[in-house]
């Protein structure tokens, strides 16, 4: 995963990143800033799915970008 690329253009995906997950809150993607880790850890928390899952979809995310 190219965590400087989410990082660098964060404003720009946080539109997309609700659309896909849209239980995410405005607030959750502001602590992320990009944080790979942290936005697997909500995306976990609120859909109650494993960190493996959670891991897997922010890199398939990643890879459509």
């Amino acid at each position: 995963m190219n965590e400087d690329r989410i990082k660098g253009q964060w404003k720009q995906l946080t539109g997309k990143i609700q659309a896909k997950w849209g239980d995410l809150t405005n607030d959750d993607l502001d602590v992320a800033e990009g944080n790979a880790d942290y936005l697997a850890g909500k995306i976990q928390e609120r859909y109650g799915i494993t960190k493996d899952e959670a891991e897997k979809q922010v890199r398939e995310f990643d890879s459509s970008m």
